[in-house]
C-alpha cells in the first residue's frame, strides 16, 4: 500500500563527553543555528514546511458528536461493576480483588499491607540497579491513611472496591504532602497544599495514595531515563528501560508493589511505558479525566491515565477518576462517561481494521504476537479489514511540534534561570525545538485538522484502530550513560511510532500485554477506538487478556503472600 509513509527515524546515540560538547554546541555555540536546522531537517521539520495545507487550524481535538445512545451515563458507571469483574485466573499479580478479598476475610488489614509494602519498596531501591519506582515516598502519610482504611474495614463500612489499596501517583499531579517535580530537581520546593482532581477522587474512594511515581523529566522523553531522581528499570529486566515518561508507574506496578498507578499521555507516555513493561494502560479520550492539578505540559495533547494489573483494575481505577470536573473546562460539556456492556465479551458487529504496511513495521516478534491478538478478537466474533491511514508522517510531525512547542511554553518562564538544571538530553531537545517557529505550531494544528478528518472518516468504517503499542520491546540501559543521560532519536521513533494519532486526534487508546518476545520481554497489544467508546476497548482488551501469555517479572514481590 503506497499510502504508508511513516519514516523510520535515524541518528546516533549520544552519550557522556561528546553529548556535553553537543548540548553547549546546540545551546550556545555559533554554529548552533547549522547544527538545529540539520536535526530538524532529519526530523522531517522541514519537510513539512513545505507540504500545502488548506485545512484551518484546530487548537485543540475538535471530537465529533455521540449518538443519543451514547448521551449520558447511567448508574452502571460504578466502581462497583468494574470490581465485579474476575481477572484471569493465571494472572501472576495480585490485583485489586486480591486486596479486597484480604479484608473482607480479615487475613490482613490495610496497615499490614501498607508495611509490607514499604519493605519491598526499600528492598526495590537496594543494590547496584534500583528500581527506582518512585521518586518520593512519606512512610508517616501513608501509616496515617492505612490506619484510617482499618477503621472503616473494621466497621464494614469500606468507601469503595479501592478502600485500603495501594495506588501511585505520577509525579506530575499533585498530591497533598509531597513536592511535584515533574522529574526536575527544581521544580516542587514545598509540598502540594491541594490534590489534584484526581488524587482527590482515589483519595475519596479510600485507596493508599503510596508514593509519588518517577518520571521522565518533564514528560518530554519515552525511555524513563532521569538523572536527578534515578532511571526507573523495567522489573522483567533490570537492564532495560521501562518506557517513559510514566516509567515509575508502570514499573511499580509491574513489580507488584501496587496493583494500579496513574501516569500522564502527551505523546504514548501511559501506553508505551505499559506495553514495555507488560501491564494495561489507558489513555481515555481528550478531556475524559481531569488535568485539573497536573503540572501544565501540553495543554492540547495531554491525557491523565491508570496503569494497571489487569483490565479489570484498569475499568476500576477509569470508574473513579473520569468524569467531569469544573475546574478543567476540557472535562465539561461531553457526554458523561459510562460502563454499559462492560461484561460483554461477544464482539460480533465490532470491526477492526488493521493498515498492515504499519501494523507490520515492528520487531518480527512483536508482529507476531500482535497478529496473534487478532486472532483473539476475530474468534470472539470480530471481523477484520484491511484499512488505509493516509498521511501518518504528517501527523507524527505535526505531533512533534504540537508536544514540544506547548512543552517550551509551559516552562518558557524557567528556561534562562534553569536551563542548565536539566538533564542533557531534556536540554538538546528544548533547544533544539525552540527553534521552532509560530507559524510552525500553526501549521501543525491544520495539519492535526486534515488528519482527524481522515480518522473520523475511517471510524465510519472501523469500530477499533490495531497496532502494535510500539516498535519495538524495552530496549536497553546503556549502563555508561548514567546518570548523564543519552540522546537518542532513533529509539525515541520506535517507542511512538503507533502512539501519536491518539494524542493528537484525543481518541481512545488502551495498551494490553499479547505475549514475550524471545528474550521474555513483554509486547503489548495497542487498541483505539472512537471518542467516548473507552467501554468498547475495555472489553476487547478483556479478550485479549483472556488468551494471552502472563508472566511474573524477574524483579516481582507479592504484598498478600
Amino acid at each position: 500500500m503506497s499510502d504508508y509513509d511513516l519514516r523510520e527515524l535515524k541518528a546516533p546515540l549520544v552519550s557522556g563527553a561528546p553529548l556535553r560538547a553537543f548540548t553547549w554546541a546546540i545551546e550556545s555555540s555559533p554554529a548552533r543555528r547549522m547544527i538545529a536546522n540539520r536535526l530538524l531537517r532529519d526530523a522531517g521539520i522541514i519537510d513539512f514546511r513545505g507540504v500545502e495545507l488548506s485545512e484551518a487550524p484546530s487548537v485543540r481535538p475538535e471530537l465529533p458528536q455521540p449518538g443519543t445512545e451514547q448521551a449520558h451515563a447511567g448508574e452502571d458507571f460504578d466502581p462497583a461493576l468494574p470490581a465485579s469483574l474476575a481477572p484471569p485466573s493465571d494472572l501472576p499479580f495480585e490485583p485489586s480483588a486480591a486486596f479486597r478479598e484480604a479484608y473482607v476475610e480479615g487475613r490482613l488489614t490495610p496497615t499490614q499491607v501498607a508495611e509490607r509494602f514499604l519493605a519491598a519498596h526499600r528492598e526495590s531501591d537496594a543494590g547496584d540497579r534500583p528500581l527506582r519506582a518512585l521518586s518520593a515516598q512519606n512512610e508517616a502519610d501513608l501509616r496515617a491513611q492505612a490506619a484510617a482504611a482499618d477503621e472503616r474495614w473494621a466497621a464494614g463500612k469500606p468507601l469503595s472496591p479501592l478502600d485500603g489499596v495501594p495506588v501511585a501517583v505520577k509525579d506530575e499531579l499533585d498530591q497533598v504532602g509531597y513536592p511535584t517535580t515533574v522529574g526536575t530537581r527544581f521544580l516542587g520546593a514545598g509540598p502540594a497544599r491541594n490534590d489534584a482532581t484526581v488524587a482527590a477522587r482515589l483519595r475519596a474512594a479510600g485507596a493508599l495514595l503510596i508514593g509519588k511515581a518517577n518520571m521522565h523529566e518533564i514528560g518530554i522523553g519515552t525511555t524513563g531515563l532521569n538523572p536527578h531522581h534515578g532511571t526507573a528499570r523495567n522489573p522483567y529486566d533490570l537492564g532495560t528501560h521501562t518506557g517513559g515518561s510514566s516509567s515509575g508507574s508502570a514499573a511499580i506496578v509491574a513489580a507488584g508493589l501496587c496493583p494500579i498507578a496513574i501516569g500522564a499521555d502527551g505523546g504514548g507516555s501511559v501506553r508505551i511505558p505499559a506495553g514495555l513493561c507488560g501491564v494495561v494502560g489507558l489513555k481515555a479520550t481528550f478531556g475524559r479525566v481531569s488535568e485539573h492539578g497536573a503540572y501544565p505540559l501540553c495543554w492540547s495533547v495531554a491525557h491523565v491515565g491508570p496503569l494497571a494489573t489487569c483490565v479489570a483494575d484498569t475499568a476500576l481505577a477509569y470508574a473513579v477518576i473520569a468524569g467531569p470536573d469544573p475546574q478543567d473546562s476540557n472535562s465539561t460539556g461531553q457526554p458523561l462517561p459510562t460502563l454499559s456492556g462492560l461484561k460483554d465479551l461477544d464482539l460480533s458487529g465490532v470491526r477492526v481494521g488493521i493498515f498492515s504496511p504499519w501494523f507490520d513495521h515492528a520487531h518480527p516478534d512483536q508482529v507476531s504476537a500482535c497478529r496473534a491478538a487478532l486472532g483473539w478478537l476475530e474468534a470472539a466474533g470480530a471481523t477484520l479489514q484491511e484499512i488505509v491511514l493516509p498521511d501518518l508522517e504528517l501527523a507524527r510531525v505535526a505531533h512533534a511540534i504540537t508536544i514540544t512547542s506547548e512543552m517550551n511554553a509551559s516552562i518558557e518562564h524557567l528556561y534562562d534561570r534553569h536551563r542548565k538544571d536539566f538533564g542533557l538530553d531534556v536540554r538538546v531537545t528544548l533547544a533544539l525545538t525552540r527553534r521552532l517557529t509560530g507559524r510552525d505550531y500553526v501549521r501543525a494544528q491544520r495539519a492535526r485538522t486534515r488528519f482527524m478528518a481522515h480518522c473520523e472518516k475511517l471510524f465510519t468504517e472501523i469500530d477499533l484502530l490495531a497496532t502494535p503499542t510500539t516498535g519495538s520491546t524495552a530496549p536497553p540501559i546503556p549502563e555508561s550513560t548514567l546518570p548523564g543521560g543519552v540522546s537518542d532519536l532513533t529509539t525515541v521513533g520506535k517507542l511512538m511510532r503507533f502512539a501519536f494519532p491518539a494524542n493528537l486526534t484525543g481518541y481512545p487508546a488502551l495498551s494490553v500485554p499479547a505475549g514475550y518476545d524471545s528474550g521474555g520481554l513483554p509486547i503489548g497489544f495497542q487498541l483505539m477506538a472512537r471518542p467516548w467508546e473507552e467501554t468498547l476497548l475495555l472489553r476487547a482488551g478483556q479478550v485479549v487478556e483472556a488468551a494471552a501469555p502472563r508472566r511474573a517479572p524477574r524483579w516481582h514481590r507479592r504484598l498478600l503472600d
